[in-house]
């Protein structure tokens, strides 16, 4: 701790962007208001950097709980009205914001986002919507909302934080996340699932609670399920432990000033906002889920070792494209591997999987860097994502000469 500022890496954490077409672009900047808003806030309520890091890391705790509930909480009772609770959760948690002036209260406002599944919920609305073979594609457009808000909503938090002050913003915060629900309430329809779905399932279904373990786990019994979710931990922990510690790495090795880490930001964003609407649809349209699987993974392996700035530049290029196939891919294929009646409660454990990362990644990520370097850092990223790889190609490998057979 005294070696490096290890509040830095939360100014980045991605906090719940995104709704589903006409609601997205007014929704995907206001929740971006919140990373920055609440480090200033803390820092003005005498928060140092251990107990802020508690603050954050409670938020990981709390959405790596919940994201499996939200997500049966989907299936019960529909993916429409699941995103209208993350909506309405995300005003509640405004409001607690703009009302916080005690270190408790900064605590207490952080309970709202046990629901605050935004990203997901609005997933799991493309994921009904959508036939399986254009899901990766519908859901990596969604990633659109995220570089737009990381853009406009970190800039806008910013502005108005310096020319009216953190209340004013918390309430600015609240205003745009009711127009948003109301926007969910008007476009969404009622009833995502098809219908032959919904007659099958609901009254079943209905019948069984949302905090029914058996219900979430038993998805993992089913083909392939269980090992594309182990390579989406072990695989997605390296590039995880990477974005928590970009600010860290930005400003303490690359020695940038803050200026230039916000043109860093808005890069990653433009770059993530090109390859999720104009590139993943064009190669899930051409290769298999499995064949992209495995190129995002291979790509991952060489984009965590750079030496100076002008390398990491370069370097963001296939670390963004690998991250975004990556993460578009998994989910489609895990929601594909599953019926129609639980994506959302397959959606909520991938919510909880990045919940995960958030939660583990700085601890191990400020370990890696104080002891070994940033070096270390890369190095775990290419050895792990090569071994991931070389399993891959190998069962792959296999299968082809099984058919051949």
């Amino acid at each position: 701790n005294a070696k490096i500022k290890l509040d830095t890496p939360y100014h980045i954490v991605p906090i719940y962007p995104n709704e589903k077409t006409s609601v997205r672009l007014v929704s995907c900047t206001l929740p971006v208001l919140s990373p920055k808003l609440i480090y200033y806030l803390a820092k003005k309520l005498g928060f140092d950097t251990l107990w802020f890091g508690y603050l954050q890391t409670t938020v990981g705790v709390i959405q790596l709980l919940g994201g499996p509930m939200f997500g049966r909480f989907a299936d019960l009772f529909g993916a429409r009205t699941a995103l209208s609770l993350a909506c309405a959760s995300t005003v509640v948690f405004f409001l607690l914001l703009a009302t916080a002036d005690t270190p408790a209260m900064l605590f207490i406002h952080k309970i709202p986002t046990v629901f605050m599944h935004v990203l997901p919920a609005s997933q799991m609305v493309v994921t009904d919507l959508t036939k399986p073979e254009k899901r990766a594609d519908a859901l990596s457009k969604l990633g659109l909302c995220f570089g737009i808000g990381m853009i406009v909503g970190s800039t806008l938090g910013g502005q108005l934080s310096k020319l009216y002050g953190e209340k004013f913003t918390a309430c600015f915060g609240t205003a745009g996340s009711a127009f948003s629900l109301l926007l969910v309430l008007k476009f969404i329809p009622k009833n995502t699932k098809a219908e032959t779905t919904r007659g099958n399932t609901t009254d079943d279904n209905r019948r069984k609670s949302v905090f029914n373990l058996s219900e979430i786990t038993r998805l993992m019994k089913f083909p392939t399920v269980m090992q594309t979710f182990i390579i989406k931990i072990v695989a997605g922990l390296p590039s995880g432990i990477f974005q928590v510690m970009f600010s860290i790495i930005a400003l303490e090795f690359f020695k940038l000033q803050p200026e230039q880490n916000g043109y860093l930001m808005a890069y990653f964003g433009i770059v993530q906002m090109v390859i999720q609407g104009g590139v993943i649809g064009r190669l899930t349209a051409r290769y298999s889920d499995n064949s992209l699987l495995l190129l995002s993974i291979g790509v991952s392996s060489f984009v965590g070792l750079a030496q100076n700035v002008w390398q990491f530049c370069f370097n963001i290029l296939p670390m963004m494209f690998s991250l975004s196939v990556f993460n578009a891919i998994t989910d489609s294929m895990l929601t594909k591997s599953v019926p129609s009646s639980d994506t959302g409660t397959m959606l909520g454990l991938c919510a909880s999987v990045q919940s995960l990362l958030r939660t583990v990644g700085p601890t191990i990520g400020g370990f890696l860097y104080v002891n070994y370097g940033i070096s270390s850092i890369g190095l775990i990223q290419f050895f792990v994502n090569i071994a991931v790889f070389v399993y891959l190609l190998q069962r792959r490998l296999n299968k082809t000469a099984e058919q051949r057979k």
